[in-house]
């Protein structure tokens, strides 16, 4: 009986593990949506397809021109026999193809560079919440009720620079994390996550003042901040650094080139399967150039772009979680 309950629990403990890494649970631990596989394939489709949709119909019906002008004997498409155009064609795929692919890649290094920015920010605000509040000694309850807002102040640093990356207004979740005096400064301000990284500052320096850090604990700290700033510059360089637009704008090229001739090269095999042909490969490469469009720039709201909503969650649970437990006084370490 005991080693059917093991064998019971080994099975669960596969099962879960698997369910983590299928489609719907890498999505989930993405983004935190628990959705089913249709639903995750409807959400991603859904940032592409609107974009995409009119350019496959028109290379489809083009396809259904050209098989259709062959059907009634015109003489429109590619010679099978002709070698030198069968190479150049060939050539052309092949650099058309590479672009593509550095398109991608490029994409998808600034796509993963935003991601490891976003993971060092949750670090960074972790370590300096620990730190400020083991460190910062407390005179007073006033005191305490300070620190407690100063950590706060880190989170209301991500979300404001969440919203800065979108070019969005503050909203009530960065108000939650604040005063109120704090809070209507912040609205008049060009730059708000500079400006709450400096109230953190101000608030370790005061505190030295106080005596309440040394100078090694106080520079520790302020290296913390530091490295904050230095994080959101980062995002700010890959936001305001797009990849050069004669990229795009060559790729684009290249690509309608490429859907003129594909109709051309194989509607003497495929005659009135042609147009289906032309929307589905149509359809393949335009979707790719999308998505790299969308993951050049990954701090919007498309459903391939960082859950950046997830990631300020996760920081906001984190800093409450800290000032909820950690022990207020000797008596809590007692076993």
């Amino acid at each position: 009986m005991k080693h059917s309950n093991s064998n019971t629990l080994e099975r669960c403990k596969k099962f879960f593990s698997k369910a983590k890494n299928s489609f719907t649970g890498k999505y989930q631990v993405y983004t935190g949506e628990k959705l089913n596989w249709f639903q995750v394939i409807f959400r991603l489709e859904k940032s592409v397809l609107p974009v995409i949709l009119p350019w496959v119909i028109l290379c489809g019906a083009y396809g259904l021109l050209v098989s259709s002008l062959y059907y009634f004997g015109f003489p429109i498409g590619f010679p099978n026999k002709s070698g030198v155009l069968t190479n150049a064609i060939l050539t052309f795929n092949v650099g058309f193809t590479l672009l593509l692919v550095f398109r991608t890649n490029t994409a998808n290094e600034r796509f993963w560079e935003g991601r490891k920015l976003w993971g060092s920010l949750v670090n960074t605000v972790r370590n300096l919440a620990q730190g400020i509040y083991i460190v910062v000694k407390e005179q007073s309850p006033q005191d305490k009720v300070k620190k407690e807002a100063t950590i706060r102040l880190l989170v209301a640093f991500a979300v404001a620079m969440k919203l800065h990356l979108r070019a969005e207004c503050l909203d009530k979740q960065v108000e939650s994390l604040m005063s109120e005096i704090q809070y209507f400064k912040l609205k008049e301000t060009y730059h708000p996550p500079l400006q709450i990284a400096f109230w953190i500052r101000d608030y370790l320096q005061h505190q030295h003042d106080r005596n309440c850090l040394n100078i090694y604990q106080l520079t520790a700290l302020h290296n913390l901040v530091d490295n904050l700033v230095d994080i959101l510059g980062g995002c700010e360089r890959i936001l305001k650094t797009p990849l050069p637009i004669i990229y795009s704008i060559k790729l684009r090229q290249l690509l309608l080139i490429f859907c003129l001739l594909l109709p051309l090269e194989i509607v003497s095999h495929l005659i009135w399967w042609t147009g289906l042909i032309t929307a589905f490969v149509s359809f393949t490469l335009l979707s790719i150039e999308e998505i790299g469009s969308q993951m050049e720039e990954p701090f919007g709201h498309d459903p391939n772009d960082l859950p950046l909503d997830a990631i300020c969650n996760t920081m906001l649970h984190n800093i409450e979680e800290l000032i909820m437990l950690a022990p207020s006084s000797e008596h809590d370490w007692q076993v």
